[in-house]
């Protein structure tokens, strides 16, 4: 247990203790309350937080139990027939970030309009980077790395997907980044969080994760005018072998992809490789999105489609960035969207994985900008 300690001076302003028959300043507060948004909660010490805390935590339970009756009876879409279990929860507002953080063309824009992609689009030229935007690409993915590694972190049974996104947020703001999603086209959060049956952009609201669920999280940051783009997906508690089997195929699916990847490679050959691994364990490979070029732009040249057959033009040369981002899918790989606009969910309501790392062409090969610092690499579901 810990509480988050406020400037003394300001603190003094701010009401009493509350521990029964002290009357000292309050210089403390619980900081499960915080995140509650329950207010009060002060106290002069440790010992006196200490010293209450039995009778102060049952606040936490109702707080919770008001929230869980708010979600069940949330219905923002009563005529929609979902495809599966899932269901849409309450969202917090839009969060905010220091005035000296900076931000993408498209952060301030009332309709979230990415102006240097929309001048783009259309293009197949595809950019080949100087040294000091690689070493850029290079950091913007590191950062990117360590704020998906906090969010995983916190993933466990009965964690809201709202707390991921404010931890994602945070950990930005720490780290002196923007989170990219957020405002992109409207997006209102600062990451994607995708549950059982969601492919992509799922939108974190107060839904607890459950026992068997499988949940990916997509982050991207914005440092000093560079995107760095991953996810990963990982299993919540005990999930069952066929959700595992899918989410380590998934997995497998992307570093088969990667191996590939080096200079005279053809983008549309990627989707190839994804496939043939995919339907071998009896997968399907969702078509309506695609890894894409990155660098100051959060989506660009090149598009990297991660099934067989595609039409996707050019080849790689030292000096590209992109993502490739296999969406895997236990039946159909047709999706639908939410009436939210974002969500996209598989037809059949059946789960789908995904994993995603920014790749680097180098002169021999490929330099994942994004991967694990940890652990050799490996994925949180295998830890």
């Amino acid at each position: 247990m810990a509480t988050v300690d406020f400037d003394v001076n300001v603190s003094l302003t701010r009401g009493k203790c509350e521990t029964p028959g002290c009357k000292n300043g309050a210089k403390l507060q619980c900081p499960t309350c915080v995140k509650l948004g329950i207010q009060g909660s002060l106290f002069c010490s440790q010992e006196c937080f200490r010293g209450y805390w039995t009778s102060h935590k049952l606040i936490h339970k109702k707080s919770s139990v008001g929230r869980v009756e708010q979600c069940h009876s949330f219905n923002p879409w009563p005529n929609y027939t979902f495809t599966g279990t899932l269901r849409p929860h309450p969202v917090s507002e839009k969060r905010s970030l220091p005035e000296n953080i900076a931000r993408p063309d498209y952060a301030d824009h009332p309709e979230g309009n990415p102006a240097g992609e929309q001048v783009v689009r259309g293009s197949t030229c595809i950019r080949m980077l100087n040294d000091e935007e690689i070493e850029g690409m290079r950091v913007a993915g590191r950062l990117g790395r360590e704020v998906l590694d906090v969010a995983l972190n916190a993933i466990e049974v009965g964690v809201t997907t709202e707390e991921i996104d404010r931890l994602v947020h945070e950990a930005c703001i720490e780290r002196e980044c923007y989170p990219s999603p957020l405002n992109y086209y409207c997006f209102p959060k600062s990451c994607c969080t995708s549950v059982n049956e969601v492919i992509c952009h799922g939108i974190p609201d107060f839904r607890p994760l459950q026992n068997g669920d499988i949940c990916n999280v997509d982050v991207t940051v914005y440092h000093r005018g560079l995107h760095g783009d991953l996810n990963e997906t990982v299993n919540v508690g005990s999930v069952d072998n066929d959700g595992r089997n899918l989410v380590r195929v998934a997995w497998e699916c992307l570093y088969k992809a990667i191996d590939i990847v080096k200079p005279g490679t053809k983008y549309r050959d990627v989707g190839g490789v994804i496939q043939k691994h995919a339907q071998a364990h009896g997968f399907s490979v969702v078509r309506s999105y695609c890894g894409h070029g990155i660098h100051n732009l959060f989506h660009t040249a090149p598009s990297v489609p991660h099934y067989a057959k595609n039409k996707a033009v050019g080849l790689m040369k030292p000096g590209h960035t992109f993502t490739i981002e296999p969406m895997i899918s236990e039946g159909t790989w047709r999706d639908e969207i939410w009436p939210d606009n974002w969500t996209a969910v598989t037809q059949d309501g059946k789960r789908s994985a995904q994993f995603e790392h920014t790749l680097l062409v180098t002169d021999t090969g490929c330099e994942i900008l994004t991967e694990r610092r940890e652990k050799g690499g490996q994925p949180f579901f295998m830890d």
